[in-house]
């Protein structure tokens, strides 16, 4: 995002010149945002699926403490 922010800042000539081109301008700003958008999701998902694997294998801290009070339901 700070990179987006700093490349339409420099690009921020295009604007100011006798002949601007607009469409081009908002047009890479808009595409970056939308990967940028794409990005967090795929990064988001793949994160989340990471951590259901990882709970396939190993279980969950709840597993773990439900396991450990049937041990201690039955040695009573």
């Amino acid at each position: 995002m700070a990179y987006l922010c700093v490349m339409a800042w420099v690009g921020r000539g295009q604007i100011t010149k006798a002949e601007p081109d607009y469409l081009q301008y908002f047009g890479i700003i808009g595409i970056s945002l939308l990967i940028i958008v794409l990005l967090y999701f795929a990064l988001r998902r793949k994160e989340t699926l990471r951590q259901r694997r990882e709970e396939e294998l190993y279980g969950t801290y709840a597993d773990e403490e439900a396991t450990n009070e049937n041990d201690k339901a039955s040695e009573a």
